[in-house]
Order: C-alpha cells, then sequence, then structure tokens
C-alpha cells in the first residue's frame, strides 16, 4: 500500500485536528502501474474521438455546445445540491420569471466561470491553465448573495474540513491553509511537465482528484475541480469542443465518487481512482454522442415538418432553426432576434404551434411564453 500524504495538526473552532496534506504528483512507491490504464485510456480516448466526429456531422456545432455546456453546468451544480432544472436555465435566459432564483443564479455563475477559462486557453495572449486563471473562475463563480462572504477568487485563509458537523467529526479533513499555496504551485508545475510520460487523461484524473484533495477554496472547490477537468480536455486538446458532460456521470456514482477519492488518500488507491475516472470519460462522451444523434434525429424531422407546411414561409424557417439555441422564448425575443414586426414574427410562432413543434405555456391572452419542449425534454433525459 503506497502513501499519498501526510498529516499536520491544525486547529479550527477550537479543536486540534489532523488535516491531511498530499504528496506532489505523480504517485510514486511505487509509480502507476501502465497495465492499469492502457487499456482503459485507450477506449476513453476513442470515445472522445467518435464524439468529435460525430460532432462534425451536424449542420451546426454551435446548438451542440449551446446545450452541453448548459448540461454540465447543471450537472456539476446538481452535484452540490442545487434544485436547478435545465428549463429553468432556458426560463432565466429568455428573462421569463424562476421560481429556484438563487440555484439558476449559481449554475449561470457557472456558465460565466467557464467561458472565461476557455476564452482565455483559445486566446495568445490569454492566461495559460494556472492557478491564477482558476481564481479569476472562482471569482465568477461565487459572485452574487450566496458567495459574497466566502472569499471569491481567494485561496481560503481558515482551516476547512468536509462532512460531519465540526471538525473533530469531519469525514475528511483538507490540508492547512498555510500549505495551499505550494501545493498548488506544485499541481501547476505538473500540469505543464512535459516530461511526464503519462497519457492526459490519465494526468488529468490524478489533477482532479488532487485539487479536491487540497481543497484550497471555502467554497466552490467541487465545481471548480469539475471545471478544471473541462479545462485540462481544452488545454491538451483532447476533444475540439466542450461537448461532454462528465458531471452527469460523477452525479449518477455520486457515492462511488466521493469513496474513490477518499480511498487514495486512506489507502494510496490511484489505480482504482484512474481506471473509475476513465470508465466516466468513455460512458460520458458515449452518452454525449447518443445525445447528440438523438437531438439531431428530432431536428430533422421536425425541420421536414416546416418544410413540408403550406403555411410556413421565410419567418417561420428562420425561427425554427433559432430554437435549439433558443428554446424558451416570446414572440417579442422572436421579434427582435429576425429583425422583423410583432405581426411577422406572431404569424411564424402560430405555424410552429399549429404543427405542434413549440407549444404556448402561459394559457394568457397576452405576454405568452412558448417552448420547445420536446427539445428540452429530450436534453434532460
Amino acid at each position: 500500500m503506497r502513501s499519498t500524504g501526510f498529516y499536520a495538526t491544525s486547529t479550527t473552532l477550537g479543536e486540534t485536528v489532523q488535516a491531511f496534506v498530499p504528496y506532489p504528483l505523480p504517485p510514486k512507491d511505487p509509480a502507476l502501474a501502465p497495465e492499469c490504464y492502457l487499456e482503459t485510456n485507450r477506449s476513453a480516448e476513442l470515445a472522445l474521438a467518435r464524439l468529435s466526429g460525430v460532432a462534425g456531422l451536424v449542420p451546426s456545432v454551435d446548438w451542440l455546445l449551446y446545450s452541453a455546456i448548459r448540461k454540465e453546468a447543471l450537472l456539476t451544480s446538481q452535484i452540490e445540491g442545487t434544485q436547478a432544472t435545465l428549463a429553468d436555465l432556458f426560463d432565466e435566459e429568455a428573462g421569463f420569471t424562476v421560481n429556484n432564483t438563487h440555484d439558476v443564479e449559481e449554475v449561470s455563475n457557472y456558465l460565466r466561470a467557464f467561458r472565461l477559462v476557455q476564452a482565455n486557453l483559445r486566446d495568445p495572449a490569454g492566461l495559460p491553465l494556472s492557478v491564477r486563471l482558476l481564481c479569476d473562475a472562482h471569482r465568477l463563480l461565487l459572485d452574487g448573495a450566496r458567495g459574497a462572504g466566502k472569499q471569491p477568487g481567494e485561496f481560503r485563509r481558515s482551516q476547512n474540513w468536509i462532512g460531519g458537523t465540526r471538525p473533530g467529526n469531519a469525514v475528511f479533513v483538507p490540508p492547512p491553509p498555510a500549505q495551499v499555496a505550494d501545493l498548488l504551485a506544485d499541481l501547476e508545475r505538473f500540469i505543464h511537465d512535459a516530461s511526464q510520460p503519462l497519457p492526459p487523461l490519465v494526468k488529468t484524473a490524478l489533477i482532479h482528484l488532487q485539487f479536491e484533495t487540497i481543497h484550497p477554496f471555502l467554497d466552490g472547490n467541487g465545481r471548480i475541480g469539475r471545471l478544471l477537468i473541462a479545462a485540462l480536455l481544452e488545454h491538451w486538446q483532447l476533444l475540439p469542443e466542450p461537448l461532454m458532460y462528465l458531471s452527469g456521470y460523477l452525479k449518477q456514482h455520486q457515492a462511488e465518487y466521493y469513496r474513490q477519492l477518499s480511498s487514495v488518500r486512506s489507502s494510496g488507491d490511484w489505480e482504482g481512482w484512474v481506471a473509475f475516472f476513465l470508465e466516466g470519460v468513455a460512458v460520458a462522451a458515449q452518452e454525449a454522442e447518443r445525445n447528440i444523434v438523438a437531438v439531431a434525429s428530432l431536428l430533422a424531422t421536425d425541420r421536414r415538418r416546416v418544410l413540408a407546411s403550406s403555411k410556413a414561409g421565410p419567418a417561420s424557417y428562420r425561427l425554427f432553426e433559432l430554437l435549439p439555441m433558443m428554446p424558451r422564448f416570446s414572440v417579442d425575443m422572436v421579434r427582435q432576434k429576425l429583425a422583423t414586426s410583432f405581426p411577422t414574427a406572431n404569424a411564424a410562432v402560430k405555424v410552429l404551434v399549429d404543427l405542434g413543434i413549440v407549444n404556448e405555456l402561459t394559457g394568457q391572452k397576452k405576454n405568452r411564453s412558448y417552448s420547445y419542449q420536446a427539445y428540452i425534454a429530450q436534453l434532460s433525459g
């Protein structure tokens, strides 16, 4: 059994606890055994390659990205207990009233944080994948009422703990705050160490777990740690666009996810964690591929219905093409998007309602809102 760290005495809330300090990556004594990951890594890489290939067959990658990024944002937030749904997110973007305002705000903040990281990584003048960039993302993630007192964008200055009602009965106590900066500097060096022979997906698995073990922030560590996975896929060009929502797999296997994280710290089982992670990537990529095929099929079927309709005109066609990135909408939104008159926009909407493609949600005569329900249901499945 390998040791993956040591314990340091830390004090918080008047209690003395043993905080776990991880050794720098990669695993040593013994090193990670190649036979534990070679086959599963190959399967995961192939699944990502197939996902990239399928994405190239659809008319617009934009609508794939629109839904995939929102699904990841939603699922990673649901792991932390938010109750928002995909429909809530679409409603908020359409300017409609939503009940779970704070939960939707958290999901929207994750989207903003993700876009910030992606924009920097794609800009030659942007920040590289670094601790500084993660702090900038964390600042956006905790923007708003709930995160105001949680030191957004800053390392924690106090001892935190995971599980339990107090430090003394915690499930896990991360490193003392004074060690966080050095541990993250080691992690950043590992990310950019080109001499490491491990495959990129294996390194991604190691980095995610190490980040969660360090737990550098007072809040949002899980979401930033999962955003880091997407950032690493971008950094190592493993997926040309972020079409995979790994948080769905982690949410579905949440108890096992946490057990695997704990097992590395308690018994040094890096091999078990890497196998779990690579299996997750393969399954999530296959799931995303199936979803793309199903959504593309739905859109193709509905597009044919619009084109075959004698009542449909250019405005109806153009409105239909907007639906994948505007699944909840009002007539006024359509008017603005199509740069047309209200009567023309209203007539275009009515064609899609009569065809059964979209449905009206309010039952009102005025200020109506509409939904592409079959599409939202497909994405939410």
